[in-house]
């Protein structure tokens, strides 16, 4: 009998998750990280930062952003998400790309031209 009532009670504390829930919150995550990259990657090019200091930049943004992203889920994270990976580390390198496009594009436009 306590083996049974012991193994219903270690079940209840279980998670459990909706996938459609988890893609959306996902998907939310990585729209706001290409977004804000573009946003920085502008930023930065009309600042003039150059070679390191434009890495540094990004990763500034991307570190604040996850932080915003905890806020907004009131860091209660394993409520919306299944670890803390998501929120702090997924989409942190794809909005590299997105960054430097337009970091080196809008430091052409302001500082070449």
């Amino acid at each position: 009998m306590d083996v049974s009532a012991k193994k219903s009670s270690d079940e209840l504390d279980v998670p459990t998750f909706s996938a459609e829930n988890l893609q959306s919150n996902m998907k939310i995550i990585y729209y706001s990280r290409t977004f804000l990259s573009i946003v920085a990657g502008v930023i930065a090019g009309v600042l003039g930062f150059t070679s390191l200091t434009g890495f540094v930049f990004y990763f500034l943004i991307m570190a604040i952003t996850s932080v915003g992203l905890a806020a907004k889920a009131k860091f209660t994270v394993h409520a919306y998400f299944d670890s803390w990976n998501r929120v702090t580390l997924d989409g942190f390198l794809s909005g590299l790309m997105s960054f430097v496009l337009f970091w080196t594009f809008a430091y052409d436009i302001v500082h070449i031209f």
